[in-house]
């Protein structure tokens, strides 16, 4: 297997979850000028990370699909969730990350791909902050009781590390919402997480 990554992207999830799964794979980092390249888009036809290539040349994008891919190839690893609720559980947190989390940032990346007038630039992010500091009140909600989102370790919990780097990153309010906090100093603890990490120079 090898993982197309950009460091500390969403592909950081999947870069996690080999580490979880303890299988040979290699990590190929794309550089960010790249990512448009022809070459790249041979693989990524968005142009986008993450990418899995399985041995035989198969393809496959989406960071959803390969979460749920590598969980669901690698049970012995347990990170589908037990059971049918159980997987649907982990399936219904990792979308919400992917669906709702995940895009609310992009103002907070790239605010001009929104609006073209920069004196407004600071107003959309600050909207975007207070969206996400909703959002992650339900992560933090969710976590009461519970080490890992759905009560057991899934595909769900390394895109939860990643968005809480960015929301760091970005200047976020996560002030009193403890759990998170709790939750991400695991997380660092974690040596496939720090694997990871050291691989992507992060």
């Amino acid at each position: 297997m090898k993982l197309y990554y950009l460091p500390g992207a969403c592909s950081l999830a999947d870069h996690i979850v080999l580490e979880w799964i303890g299988q040979p794979y290699e990590a190929y980092a794309v550089p960010r000028d790249q990512l448009r390249s022809p070459d790249y888009l041979k693989i990524s036809p968005n142009g986008m990370v993450p990418v899995l290539q399985e041995d035989d040349g198969w393809l496959l994008t989406e960071n959803v699909a390969i979460l749920n891919y590598l969980a669901e190839r690698f049970p012995e690893a347990k990170l589908a969730g037990e059971g049918p609720r159980g997987h649907a559980e982990a399936l219904r947190w990792l979308c919400f990350l992917n669906s709702d989390v995940h895009p609310a940032f992009k103002p907070l990346f790239g605010p001009a791909r929104f609006v073209g007038d920069e004196a407004t630039h600071a107003e959309l992010q600050e909207n975007a902050r207070v969206r996400l500091r909703g959002m992650f009140a339900q992560l933090d909600t969710q976590l009461i009781g519970r080490d890992w989102l759905t009560g057991s370790r899934s595909i769900a919990d390394p895109y939860l590390f990643v968005v809480l780097r960015w929301a760091k990153g970005k200047g976020v309010n996560l002030a009193g919402l403890d759990q998170l906090e709790r939750f991400s100093a695991r997380m660092r603890e974690d040596a496939g997480v720090q694997a990871a990490m050291k691989a992507e120079g992060l």
